[in-house]
């Protein structure tokens, strides 16, 4: 696979300015959103009380859609009606949060594709919603590679992702500011600080990039010198240029995501690298 071009990223608003000033490829102004689309979905398993809330923005740059999903009262339907037809520059510009995510995603997507710069592609098999579910969580958990009674942050609470977790022996600390208590009764703590204050071992999901709580989360892991494991659809090509600076792993799975597909898909797996050398 080919190396990612690296430049100096401590926040996603220095990779925000530098996609601004074309250090990573073109400038985003020569590129379009040619689609918008701002969707509401549930989820809830058989055999389960917890109802999953998901509100997506998504934008179209040429080949690859653009994702992030967010919290209701971020945005509106109305995003999906004002963002198509505007260069994706014009839209990086944009003040709230989801729609640079999405944009920031649409332009990595095609300058720095996960097909050019991840190791591995895995095909997820078709199946039904919980199969689907269990099949990613393995990964997620696998890419993880937890140790026996390693204490396990998991900011963004997944049912399965939590058993898939145990399985490995770790030791789960949930944590998410939607849930209150896992399919098995468990509290669900709401400050992440807590769980990060306790884990050997972190992983999240991307909607921390929505949330604006991914910045903390590097910081953290980078001080305490643990493994980071992100699980992304919201901002996957973000997620990818923090590799090796924060990030340990990735298991990303852009549009169109295994719950709006009963059809095999492909998520792409990252692990960490050394010597990254520059693309041209």
């Amino acid at each position: 696979m080919k190396q990612m071009k690296t430049i100096p990223l401590t926040l996603v608003s220095d990779l925000h300015k530098a996609i601004l000033e074309g250090k990573l490829g073109p400038k985003p102004d020569t590129l379009t959103v040619t689609g918008a689309s701002y969707i509401y979905q549930t989820t809830q398993f058989p055999s389960s009380k917890t109802k999953y809330h998901n509100y997506y923005l998504l934008m179209r740059v040429e080949s690859y859609f653009g994702a992030c999903s967010h919290a209701p009262d971020q945005l509106d339907m109305e995003a999906a009606e004002q963002l198509s037809g505007l260069t994706v520059g014009t839209v990086l510009r944009d003040k709230r949060l989801p729609v640079q995510i999405a944009a920031m995603d649409g332009y990595l997507g095609v300058v720095h594709s996960h097909q050019s710069f991840c190791d591995k592609v895995v095909n997820l098999s078709a199946g039904t919603p919980i199969e689907r579910a269990k099949l990613r969580d393995a990964l997620i958990a696998d890419a993880a590679n937890i140790k026996a009674s390693q204490k396990v942050a998991l900011i963004g609470v997944v049912n399965p992702l939590v058993e898939a977790i145990k399985q490995r022996g770790g030791v789960c600390l949930p944590c998410d500011l939607s849930l209150t208590e896992t399919q098995w009764g468990e509290a669900i703590e709401r400050d992440m600080e807590k769980v990060l204050d306790q884990a050997d071992n972190v992983i999240c999901t991307a909607m921390t990039l929505s949330n604006g709580t991914f910045d903390r989360i590097l910081t953290r892991v980078r001080q305490k010198q643990v493994p980071l494991t992100v699980y992304a659809q919201t901002g996957s090509a973000v997620i990818a240029q923090f590799m090796n600076n924060g990030v340990s792993a990735l298991v990303a799975e852009p549009f169109p995501f295994s719950q709006f597909s009963a059809s095999v898909s492909e998520v792409y797996c990252y692990t960490r690298r050394k010597g990254n050398e520059d693309v041209n």
